[in-house]
């Protein structure tokens, strides 16, 4: 039913909250109060009564007209945009930019016919000045300047056009996507690591001329254990886990004693005989280890030039950085969710927290060294792959959010909302919608800080890769919020301002020279697609979800252009397990399907069969084939011919690996993200023996477009 009082929906229109969406059937359903109250809280703004709902929008009213400048305005390169700013009426008023590498412009004054206001008792005018659609890409700052007061706030000049790096010329490009934690070699601990992840970017240039390497979140999870399995669940999206270090790799490993390269050796042998015969990636055991080690190596110290180097990485990264490895000390002390610590500690500007910080200054400074090397280890994986001659090179993968009890929910506080999580409301595949855990950020509170947060995570991840995929792309635009206490069927979409969002993480991948990719799958309103278009940003095309009107598959030539093109997906099944069952199965066994096993087997049987006929049709698959290597090939073929500039195939698909490496709707009922990479038998295979795949190699050929299987570089 719609909300029983105009006033709350009023207010919720003003906060971006909307009351009505359409649901995966295409029903129009209307949001409750409990929810836009709820919502509202985690605003930090009382709906709770029909007289508290009244002052909140009234207070609303007042904000603008109390600000001399908007917090922040974000613009496209070559727009020009009329800028509202508050003086005492009938007082003159100058605006000029400061730009970022030097300079000013004065802004000109236009007509404004908006009446004075009484603002808290005082007359307030309103002028209008005009933003040029000539001033450079950047972070600038406006200054206001009035017979009574100065002003300042940030302005944001964005490309309008993103479209593709340099790098990559008019060619097409492919490379697989792996779960690099799942990639383990014969030197790794137990688990794929960044000397892996350069390794791999190697043998994919050189031998198979991919393009890329497209890796999940490396986000920094837990600093103890028990570990988040989940990348897409991290502690924070600013900063590296360092469980993806090699402690080999570290250029002071060399210089150690011999005494000290002995113990790090004998805590890997350690490590090797806990986890044998485990057909799991056992992360808890691996960071015990692996923290031990690298505290040995912190232990020697560095040499004076490497001391300068680390000292401006720290510098480079500021105080959010130092704030984080505090976090990564207090947890070690006070336990995992910082909502529980002494109330002293749970805001990172207390006193109580500087005298912590300084006391344990050591431990602080550990975990400070911890993603210094991280850093460097990244770094080097990207220079390794550009090097062996990819066009992009590593490809990070950027998560939706972060968990409630989250450093980046510690460190930045009132930027997240309280008393909600983002989820997604009820789809196809889950009718009892999901909540996934994550503190949402306030757009309000975004703005005020002039998306300093966002800003920050962008250009990280951009740091050391040729480019990122953006995980659930439409949270820049909406996401689902879901109050405390209510079932994810009882959320709302809340609105973010997507010009401000799109716009500067495109101004961070014109400078990083990077491709960007929105993972635009699943509900999306129809006019977002052709929005991120405009702004030169791919979509994400999965071939089993491309369905014409007809509700057959969509033609290849049908794709988009400007997409990522794929057979399948890391929340799918590999594509031998697909065509197997495998996952129809799975979901029968954990009570997930909505119909008998028999029918949805069947009903999968429809669909395979359909594929099967389409890629005989075209000449993709011999009539009558029915080994399932043969149909992994041919459906690949089918994506070649796409026009999609960018391609991906999955490492798993390239080995024949059946094994789902996440089942969404369930957290341990299936060992999600813990599954290494395995071969058609179900054997976990180590990188060396990916290395030597044929079937690899036949599929390389494939995304190649080769006549033959391909030996050596073109």
């Amino acid at each position: 039913m719609p909300l029983s009082n105009p006033t709350l929906g009023a207010l919720a229109d003003a906060f971006g909250i909307s009351t009505e969406f359409w649901d995966w059937k295409g029903r129009h359903t209307q949001v409750e109060d409990a929810t836009v109250v709820g919502i509202l809280a985690g605003m930090g703004v009382d709906a709770s009564t029909d007289e508290a709902a009244s002052a909140a929008l009234a207070e609303h009213g007042l904000r603008h007209w109390r600000r001399s400048l908007p917090p922040c305005t974000v613009v496209q390169q070559g727009q020009q945009v009329r800028l509202p700013v508050h003086v005492p009426a009938g007082h003159p008023a100058a605006v000029r930019v400061r730009l970022e590498e030097g300079g000013t412009v004065e802004l000109s004054q236009a007509d404004n016919e908006v009446p004075d206001r009484d603002v808290d008792g005082r007359l307030t005018g309103e002028a209008t000045f005009v933003v040029p659609e000539n001033l450079p890409l950047g972070y600038h700052r406006l200054h206001l300047t009035t017979t009574e007061w100065t002003a300042e706030a940030s302005l944001i000049v964005t490309p309008g056009f993103l479209g593709f790096p340099a790098a990559m010329g008019e060619r097409r490009i492919w490379g697989y996507a792996a779960q690099l934690y799942s990639v383990r070699s014969a030197r790794s601990w137990g688990m794929g690591d960044l000397s892996d992840l350069a390794d791999l970017a190697v043998w994919s240039a050189t031998q198979h001329f991919a393009g890329y390497v497209l890796v999940n979140p490396l986000h920094a999870a837990e600093p103890m254990a028990p570990l988040e399995p989940s990348p897409y669940l991290p502690s924070s999206r600013r900063y590296v886990n360092p469980l993806y270090i090699r402690p080999e790799a570290i250029a002071e490993y060399a210089d150690l004693p011999e005494d000290r390269r002995e113990r790090i050796a004998a805590i890997r042998a350690g490590l090797e005989r806990q986890l044998a015969g485990s057909d799991r990636i056992q992360r808890d055991p691996i960071w015990q280890a692996k923290i031990e080690a690298l505290r040995l190596i912190y232990s020697e110290g560095i040499s004076e030039v490497r001391m300068m180097a680390k000292e401006n990485f720290v510098r480079t990264e500021g105080r959010p950085l130092a704030q984080f490895a505090t976090w990564c000390v207090l947890v070690n002390t006070f336990g995992m969710n910082w909502r529980e610590w002494p109330a002293a500690y749970q805001r990172p500007s207390s006193p109580q927290v500087a005298a912590f910080a300084a006391e344990h200054a050591r431990e602080v400074d550990f975990f400070v060294w911890l993603q210094w090397q991280a850093d460097n280890q990244l770094r080097g994986a990207q220079s390794v792959a550009r090097g062996a001659g990819m066009r992009v090179g590593v490809m990070n993968d950027l998560a939706v959010g972060v968990s409630k009890e989250s450093a980046e929910a510690w460190i930045l506080g009132e930027a997240f909302a309280q008393g909600v999580s983002v989820g997604a409301p009820p789809d196809h595949y889950n009718q009892l919608g999901q909540d996934w855990g994550q503190a949402p950020w306030r757009p309000d509170r975004l703005e005020e800080l002039s998306y300093q947060p966002f800003r920050a995570m962008v250009a990280g991840i951009l740091r050391h890769s040729g480019g990122v995929r953006v995980d659930h792309i439409m949270g820049l635009f909406r996401l689902w919020w879901i109050p405390d206490g209510l079932p994810p069927t009882h959320g709302a979409y809340v609105r973010y301002n997507h010009e401000a969002m799109v716009g500067i993480l495109c101004l961070e991948a014109y400078r990083a020279g990077a491709l960007v990719v929105g993972e635009d799958l699943g509900t999306v309103e129809p006019w977002v697609r052709d929005y991120l278009r405009g702004r030169g940003i791919l979509g994400t095309s999965v071939a089993w979800f491309e369905a014409g009107a007809d509700g057959q598959p969509l033609a290849p030539e049908a794709y988009r252009e400007y997409c990522m093109a794929s057979v399948t997906t890391h929340d799918m099944p590999p594509t031998a397990g697909y065509l197997a069952g495998d996952h129809i199965r799975l979901q029968h066994s954990l009570g997930m399907l909505t119909e008998s096993l028999d029918e949805e087997l069947a009903n999968a049987d429809r669909q395979f069969a359909t594929w099967r006929r389409v890629l005989v049709e075209r000449g993709l698959l011999a009539e009558g084939e029915t080994d399932v290597a043969e149909q992994v090939l041919a459906l690949h073929r089918f994506i070649v011919d796409t026009p999609a500039r960018v391609l991906c195939a999955a490492l798993t698909d390239a080995v024949g690996d059946r094994l789902t490496q996440n089942q969404p709707g369930t957290i341990d009922e299936y060992p999600n993200w813990r599954v290494p990479l395995s071969g058609p038998d179900g054997r976990p295979l180590t990188l060396e023996e990916v290395f030597r795949s044929q079937r690899a190699s036949q599929l390389a050929a494939v995304m190649n477009d080769f006549r033959v299987r391909s030996v050596g570089r073109r």
